[in-house]
């Protein structure tokens, strides 16, 4: 069966690349909306939230910021693979899409009432839920991430990551950052890992060495 990470980085690649090539105004519609009407600045139509959003927001990345798509797609690739071997393809597009889906509705809640009109974009929920379950995975493994670099256990990482994303979004910290829906993601995902807690494969033993140097 054809890899499920490999074709979801090669959908946002693409995606991207779209993006750049028309424009990024053609695909405001596609963005993540707060629920209601409402007209900006230079835009001849009105904008807001449709249900498909849910989904096609999660394949569209900022075209100012490069860094934006290629650390959601390392971080895709450095984990997902490893949990895609772990539950199989099948689970695994389950729990990613299960993760943008939660994701986008937990940042639907929040930007529909907060004060800035802003749309939502990236595939961050996704990941974050990839995150959690290879937590739940391998919670024991020890990882260095590039950020921090130091070495810690896959439950601890997972941990510290979602404290900074729930301190970050309720305080406002980091402007710009979907918090709640990498909150989401990861909300998604352990729902779905819960539910199969009983039906999922022994984990390989040698997959979760692989992020060592990662």
């Amino acid at each position: 069966m054809k890899s499920v990470v490999n074709s979801l980085i090669l959908a946002n690649v693409v995606m991207f690349v779209a993006q750049v090539a028309v424009g990024d105004a053609q695909w405001l519609r596609f963005a993540l909306w707060p629920v209601g009407e409402h007209y900006m600045a230079g835009l001849p139509y009105a904008v807001g939230f449709e249900p498909w959003q849910l989904l096609t927001s999660a394949f569209l990345h900022s075209t100012d910021n490069l860094a934006h798509l290629l650390l959601n797609m390392y971080g895709l690739w450095a984990f997902g693979r490893i949990v895609e071997r772990a539950v199989g393809g099948l689970r695994f597009f389950w729990l990613y899409l299960a993760s943008i889906l939660a994701g986008g509705l937990v940042q639907l809640l929040f930007v529909s009432v907060a004060p800035d009109l802003y749309p939502t974009i990236g595939a961050s929920g996704g990941v974050f839920g990839i995150l959690l379950a290879f937590g739940m995975l391998f919670p024991h493994a020890r990882v260095m991430l590039i950020i921090p670099p130091i070495p810690m256990k896959a439950w601890v990482m997972v941990s510290v990551y979602g404290l900074i994303e729930l301190v970050a979004g309720v305080t406002g910290t980091l402007h710009g950052v979907a918090h709640f829906a990498h909150l989401g993601g990861m909300l998604g995902a352990l729902i779905l890992m819960l539910a199969w807690r009983k039906r999922l494969p022994p984990a390989p033993r040698d997959a979760a060495g692989e992020l060592r140097a990662s």
